[in-house]
C-alpha cells in the first residue's frame, strides 16, 4: 500500500526539484566561467536524494557522495551556499575553496551532521560505518553515554553512494562490519548505470541489491528513484525500522544520469543512451504528481520562475563574492592541541622498572579507567589474546567485549571508522598488527583522515591513536619486519611518534589521546620486550599516571660539551636506532666526544633540538632503521646540511637498512640486511676520520 504523502512534503520536493535542476542548467548557461573548478550535478537523481534528504533530521549523520547536491539542498542548504563551493570561495561553508563541488563538510546545530568525505568513490563507506559503530559503541553503555535526548528519535547514518563504487573492496568491509555488529545505518545507492564512460554491463556482474544479498543481515530493497511516492515511502518505512530495531539496510534506487558525469567529463563524448534516459527524467514525474494531488500548472510555474530567479541571483552573488587570500592556505591542518609541555612524575619513587610494553599497556589502561569515550580494537587484541604482542593483554577483561574487540581481517576498515568514531565524540586506539599490514589501510588513513581538518576547515579533526607495530628482529622475514615511515611521514595531517623507551611510549600515548588531531605511533617490535641483545636501556622506571610527554621535543639523550680541540660528532636517530647509537659509543669508549638525539617524534619533528646538536658538534650522522635511499631521513640528512652547512666539518652521512625489496627472513640475510652497533661503529669511525 503507499501511503498518501501530504501536499506541504510535495510542494517543499517539488521546490528542491526545481532548484538543483535550476541550478545545474545555469551552470550549463555560465560553462565557461563555472567550469574552471569540476563539479558534478544530480541532474536525474534529484528524487531520490530529496526523498532522503527530507528525512534527516539534526541528530542524523549523512556521507553524500560528489553527485548529491539535492540532498544538500534538502537539508536546508541554499543555492547561494552551494555555489559559494562550485566556485571556491573564500566564505564556501564547507572548506573555504579547499574542496570540490559537494564535497561537504557541514556541524551546524540545525541540521544532519556531515564529516568529510574525500573523492574517492565509496571510500566514505567506511567512515560512515564508523559513525554508525560509534552509535553501536554509546548504545552499549547507556550509564555512561546517551546518544539522543530521550525525546528524539534515535540517530541514524545515511551513506549515499553511486552503484558503480559498490565494487570497491573498502564497501565490501564496511557492509561486513555493518550486519557483524547489526549497525544503524542505511547504505542508499544511486543506479545509474554508469561509472564514467564504462557502464554497468562492463564492469558489475550484479547491481548493488543483488549484491547486498551476500551479506546476511543487511536487508536491501530495490525501487525506482524517479518515482517521488515510491522513493519517500520506502524510505520513511526503512528510516522508521533503522531507528527502533537498530540494523543495517540497504536500498538500490535506479536512475537516469541526466547530466555530464562531470563538468570536465562530457556526456556527449561517449553516452549512446541519452535518449532513453530523458524518458526516464524525474522532473516531468514530479510535475504529473503533484497535477494529481489537486496543484495548479499555474502555482507549479510560479514556484519554478521564483526558483529560477533565485538560482540566477544566487550565481551573480557568488561571483562577486571574495576569495581565499594566501595565507589562508596556512590554517587548519591541525587543530590546536593543548598538550605542549612535559608534566607529571617520569620516574616516581619506589616505581618498578618495567619492559617497554607494560609502559603501554599501563598508559592505555590508565586512560580507560579515566575516559568512557576511549575503545581499542584491531586484530586480535580482544579477549583470546590481546595482540599478538600482548600490547592489548587484560584490557578486554577489565573493559569489556564491547570496548575491547577484535576486527575482522580490514585494516582499511579499522583504520578509516576512526573518521566516523571521532565524529560522534570518541576516541579510539586501534592497531594494525604489523607495519607491513598498514597498506590496505593507507586509503582511508590519505584521503580520509589525515585530511579531514584541513578540508573540513577546523570543523572535523579525526582524533584518534593508530598503534603499529613495527621494525626487524628475530627473523620476522619479508612480512613482518618492514619499516614504513617514510610512506606515512610523506601524508601531511599526521602526528606521528616513533619512542625507543618505555617511559617516551606511556607519556606519547597519553599525549596521543588528548591530541584532537590522528596519531600514528610506530612501537619497536625488537624494544617491546628487551630481548634483543643491547635493548635494555627500552627499559624504564613506570611513570607515574599523571605523566606525559608533548608530541616534538626531542631528547638529548647523550650531552656533550662543546669541544675546541676534539673531534665531536652529532647522531640524529629514533627507535632502534638509538640503542645502536648509545651501544656503539660506549663499545667505542666515546660518550664524551658523541651527542646523541632521539628524536621521539618524527612529526612535528624538533628541528631547533636537532640543529642545535649539530651545530655544537660540527658533524652529524643520521642512524635509522630504514633503507637508506630515498626515505624520512635522507630528508632529514639533507635539512640538517642546507642549515647547517656553515658549521660543518664533513658531510652529513646516514647509515640505515641496504636497500633491498624486502627483510628475508633467514638470519644471516637479516643481519646484512639492517644496521647493528657493529655498522654504526665503523660509520662513526669513517665520519670522525674525515
Amino acid at each position: 500500500m503507499v501511503n498518501k504523502i501530504n501536499k506541504e512534503t510535495l510542494k517543499k520536493a517539488f521546490k528542491t526539484l526545481v532548484t538543483a535542476k535550476g541550478m545545474t542548467e545555469i551552470y550549463e548557461e555560465n560553462f565557461k566561467t563555472v567550469s574552471k573548478y569540476v563539479h558534478a550535478t544530480s541532474r536525474g537523481h534529484e528524487v531520490i536524494q530529496i526523498a532522503a534528504g527530507m528525512q534527516l533530521l539534526p541528530q542524523d549523520y549523512v556521507f553524500p557522495y560528489y553527485r548529491d547536491d539535492s540532498i544538500l539542498l534538502s537539508i536546508g542548504m541554499t543555492p547561494y551556499e552551494l555555489m559559494l563551493q562550485v566556485l571556491a570561495k573564500k566564505d564556501d561553508p564547507f572548506s573555504g575553496g579547499r574542496t570540490y563541488y559537494s564535497h561537504p563538510s557541514l556541524k551546524d546545530d540545525d541540521k544532519p551532521k556531515i564529516p568529510h568525505q574525500s573523492s574517492a568513490t565509496g571510500m566514505q563507506a567506511i567512515p560512515a560505518t564508523g559513525v554508525a559503530l560509534g552509535f553501536w559503541y554509546k548504545e552499549s553503555f547507556n550509564s555512561e553515554f546517551k546518544t539522543q535526548d530521550s525525546e528524539l528519535d534515535a540517530p541514524i547514518v545515511i551513506c549515499s553512494l553511486g552503484d558503480a563504487s559498490v565494487t570497491e573492496g573498502e564497501v565490501a568491509e564496511a557492509f561486513q562490519m555493518a550486519v557483524l555488529k547489526k549497525l544503524p545505518i542505511l547504505y542508499l545507492v544511486q543506479d545509474n548505470g554508469w561509472d564514467i564512460s564504462a557502464n554497468a554491463a562492463e564492469t558489475r556482474a550484479q547491481n548493488a541489491y543483488e549484491y547486498a544479498k551476500g551479506f546476511n543481515g543487511l536487508e536491501a530493497v530495490t525501487i525506482d528513484g524517479t518515482d517521488f511516492e515510491e522513493s519517500y515511502n520506502t524510505l520513511q518505512d526503512v528510516i522508521s525500522k533503522i531507528r527502533t530495531e537498530r540494523r543495517p539496510f540497504l536500498v538500490h534506487a535506479k536512475v537516469p544520469l541526466l547530466n555530464h558525469h562531470t563538468s570536465g567529463v562530457r556526456m556527449e563524448f561517449y553516452r549512446d543512451d541519452l535518449d532513453e534516459a530523458r524518458t526516464r527524467d524525474p522532473y516531468p514525474k514530479m510535475v504529473k504528481l503533484l497535477r494529481d494531488n489537486g496543484f495548479k500548472q499555474k502555482e507549479l510555474d510560479e514556484i519554478e520562475s521564483e526558483v529560477k530567479n533565485e538560482v540566477k541571483k544566487a550565481l551573480e552573488k557568488a561571483f562577486k563574492a571574495e576569495d581565499p587570500k594566501p595565507e589562508d592556505l596556512f590554517t587548519h591542518d591541525f587543530a590546536p592541541t593543548e598538550i605542549t609541555e612535559e608534566v607529571g612524575d617520569r620516574s616516581p619513587k619506589g616505581a618498578e622498572k618495567v619492559v617497554m610494553v607494560d609502559c603501554a599497556l599501563s598508559a592505555i589502561e590508565e586512560i580507560m579507567r579515566k575516559h568512557a569515550e576511549s575503545l581499542l580494537y584491531g586484530q586480535d587484541v580482544g579477549r583470546r589474546l590481546g595482540g599478538v604482542f600482548r600490547e592489548a593483554a587484560t584490557l578486554a577483561e577489565k573493559f569489556g567485549d564491547n570496548r575491547v574487540f577484535n576486527t575482522p581481517i580490514q585494516e582499511a576498515f579499522i583504520v578509516g571508522s576512526t573518521v566516523g568514531m571521532s565524529a560522534v565524540g570518541l576516541k579510539p586506539f586501534v592497531e594494525v598488527q604489523f607495519a607491513d599490514y598498514i597498506w590496505p589501510g593507507l586509503n582511508q588513513l590519505f584521503t580520509e583522515v589525515s585530511r579531514s581538518c584541513y578540508l573540513s576547515e577546523g570543523k572535523w579533526p579525526v582524533s584518534m591513536v593508530l598503534r603499529v607495530p613495527i621494525g626487524a628482529y628475530g627473523s620476522g622475514g619479508p612480512y613482518h619486519s618492514s619499516s614504513v615511515e617514510s610512506i606515512v611521514t610523506n601524508i601531511r595531517g599526521l602526528k606521528i611518534a616513533y619512542p625507543s623507551n618505555g617511559a617516551d611510549l606511556k607519556g606519547l600515548l597519553k599525549a596521543a589521546y588528548y591530541d584532537p588531531n590522528p596519531v600514528v605511533i610506530f612501537e619497536h617490535k625488537g624494544l617491546y620486550w628487551s630481548k634483543v641483545k643491547g635493548t635494555k636501556g627500552a627499559t624504564s622506571v613506570l611513570p607515574a599516571e599523571d605523566y606525559i610527554l608533548p608530541f616534538g621535543k626531542a631528547w638529548v639523550l647523550q650531552e656533550i660539551w662543546k669541544q675546541e680541540d676534539e673531534e665531536t660528532l652529532s647522531i640524529i636517530t629514533y627507535g632502534m636506532g638509538v640503542h645502536w647509537a648509545m651501544n656503539a659509543s660506549e663499545e667505542l669508549g666515546m660518550q664524551d666526544k658523541i651527542e646523541v638525539v632521539d628524536l621521539r617524534t618524527l612529526h612535528p619533528l624538533d628541528y631547533e633540538t636537532v640543529f642545535k646538536s649539530v651545530k655544537k658538534c660540527g658533524k652529524c650522522l643520521v642512524v635509522t632503521e630504514e633503507p637508506s635511499e630515498n626515505g624520512f631521513s635522507r630528508g632529514l640528512q639533507g635539512r640538517i646540511q642546507e642549515e647547517c652547512f656553515q658549521y660543518l666539518d664533513a658531510p652529513v652521512m646516514l647509515i640505515g637498512s641496504e636497500n633491498m625489496p624486502a627483510i628475508p627472513l633467514n638470519s644471516t640475510l637479516e643481519e646484512t640486511m639492517i644496521p647493528s652497533t657493529e655498522k654504526v661503529k665503523k660509520k662513526i669511525l669513517d665520519i670522525l676520520g674525515y
